[in-house]
């Protein structure tokens, strides 16, 4: 069977919108002879819709432009995502798909698995499928699934459904399987889900077809990567990552090729350039501003809004106090440069000097510290916020995983802005990126590579002297956050106690900081923010 693949970049809540979408892609596969155009899991709606459905006329609307499509169906089946009314009891809706041909009516089908975990919360809004049945088009039987349905036991958290919806529709005789699917993309998944679906469709036998959804929306970041495997589980296509694309594939081919999953920052660079660059054009913001500092993580910040928006949508502002260095500032001027940027500097010496000044009684007697280290953030976050408010930039902030882990950050200060780029992005990896990003050009300075870590808020000052080495940080903070491993088990195998005790502490008390962060890219497994919810006044120590 020839079946169209409409890799689409959907909008939440852009109902007329994502029906342009929907309606161009599928004329064009129509007109290339498809017999059957699969679109991204709820396409209609863009994924995730959250809250949007409680909207008195969302769902209506929503329905109303399935009517829209059906009418406009040609010689080739539609098949797409839309959110049901549930008219029974549970859940005030359902996730839903629908086969629309031409002369005959809807035939809908609901999706059987409800992920609430992680980034998902489908069981909030939706009622399960209570029964699933393939549909015949072209003379094929055609097994409908929706995102997390495909899902095997051996690749979810945990064993969490009691029904498979895959054997059931090929129980029930369906000769191929087709996914409509909104999977968020984090490192390594895109491989993840070619093994799961290939080693399914060698089990039953069956061509699989999937169709992914592409684009950010918030903090999520859709891959894409669509693709088919024949009934022996050879890939027979693959779409493009990172950007729309479409596709007919027949799913009687014989000709295998090799899946594609780009190196560690290569997959990383794409995401979060996409990240921004939906997050700019469906929020309405046209130009960013940033701080540059000098230093890898405003460098790395920096050259991905550059590759997302333009470099003429890209202001950087170098913001010296009096321990600033001049290889910093030079640093920030030479990328910069080589960005094709414009730079505005913008000392905050005097700002700094007057703010204190006004404290010098209060704190009279009383050592400088922290405080005075943090007003410096602060100045710039205001001077930041000063350009955003009077000619319309969003502020990208450029803090990294692991500094938003254990709190080295200043709350209203570096936190500041409307986007956190690299929020989860461990340090380590943010060097990655670093070289990745200078692999033909040097666009960022190698000094600001090579030099020590510093926020330079003090003299002499080296991130190493508070955190741990970011090598050993990193592997703790993975195993903390990611991994749900208790700090007794991450010292059992063989880290420093005191060092995991810091780290475990650090993270706890900076709840509360994260808790006011910008939204963050998500790229890992497990992100701040979306995916990780604990207490900010709590206790436990394990």
């Amino acid at each position: 069977m020839k079946i169209g693949f409409a890799q689409i970049d959907t909008t939440v809540g852009d109902l007329s919108g994502n029906c342009e979408l929907i309606t161009t892609a599928y004329e064009r596969l129509s007109a290339a002879d498809a017999e059957l155009v699969l679109t991204p899991e709820l396409a209609i709606t863009g994924y995730p819709p959250q809250d949007l459905v409680f909207k008195s006329r969302f769902v209506p609307e929503n329905l109303a432009i399935l009517e829209k499509l059906h009418a406009g169906v040609g010689d080739a089946a539609l098949l797409v995502g839309f959110v049901d009314r549930n008219e029974g009891h549970g859940k005030p809706f359902r996730n839903a798909s629908a086969l629309l041909e031409r002369g005959k009516p809807i035939r809908k089908t609901h999706k059987s698995l409800l992920p609430t975990y992680d980034v998902f919360d489908e069981e909030r809004y939706f009622q399960p499928a209570d029964r699933v049945e393939p549909f015949i088009v072209h003379g094929k039987k055609i097994g409908v699934t929706i995102c997390e349905d495909i899902w095997t036991e051996h690749y979810l958290p945990r064993p969490l459904y009691d029904c498979e919806p895959v054997r059931s529709l090929v129980e029930q005789g369906a000769d191929i399987i087709v996914n409509l699917s909104s999977s968020p993309f984090n490192l390594h998944k895109p491989a993840i889900r070619y093994e799961m679906v290939a080693g399914l469709a060698r089990a039953y036998q069956r061509p699989i077809c999937y169709c992914n959804l592409v684009g950010g929306n918030d903090q999520l970041v859709f891959d894409g990567n669509s693709f088919a495997v024949n009934s022996a589980g050879k890939l027979i296509a693959q779409l493009a990552a990172f950007r729309e694309d479409e596709k007919i594939v027949d799913t009687d081919s014989t000709e295998a090729i090799e899946f594609y999953e780009g190196k560690t920052p290569e997959q990383l660079f794409a995401a979060l350039s996409l990240g921004v660059r939906d997050y700019f054009r469906k929020c309405n913001f046209h130009s960013a501003v940033i701080g540059l500092s000098g230093g890898v993580d405003s460098a790395v910040t920096a050259a991905i809004a550059v590759d997302a928006l333009g470099k003429e949508n890209v202001i950087g502002v170098s913001m010296p106090s009096p321990y600033s260095s001049r290889g910093s500032i030079d640093d920030a001027r030479a990328l910069a440069r080589n960005l094709g940027i414009k730079l505005l500097e913008i000392l905050i010496t005097d700002a700094f000097r007057d703010f204190k000044s006004q404290f010098k009684e209060i704190f009279k007697g009383l050592p400088e510290n922290e405080t005075e280290e943090n007003m410096q953030p602060r100045l710039r976050a205001v001077t930041l916020m000063a350009l955003s408010n009077k000619f319309g930039h969003l502020v990208l902030s450029t803090g990294n995983k692991s500094e938003l882990a254990v709190g080295y950050c200043t709350i209203y200060g570096d936190m500041a802005g409307g986007l956190a780029v690299i929020s989860d992005v461990p340090k380590t990896m943010v060097y990655e990126l670093a070289r990745w990003i200078n692999r033909q050009h040097g666009i960022i300075p190698r000094s600001t590579i090579e030099k020590a870590p510093s926020a330079e808020l003090k003299p002499n000052q080296k991130d190493q002297d508070t955190l741990p080495p970011y090598e050993i940080l990193d592997q703790i903070l993975q195993l903390y956050i990611e991994e749900n491993l208790s700090a007794r088990d991450i010292i059992a195998r063989g880290f420093d106690e005191k060092t995991v005790r810091w780290v475990q502490r650090r993270i706890d008390l900076n709840e509360y900081k994260r808790e006011q962060a910008a939204p963050g890219l998500k790229v890992t497994s497990r992100a701040f923010g979306l995916g990780r919810k604990m207490p900010i006044a709590q206790k436990y120590v394990d």
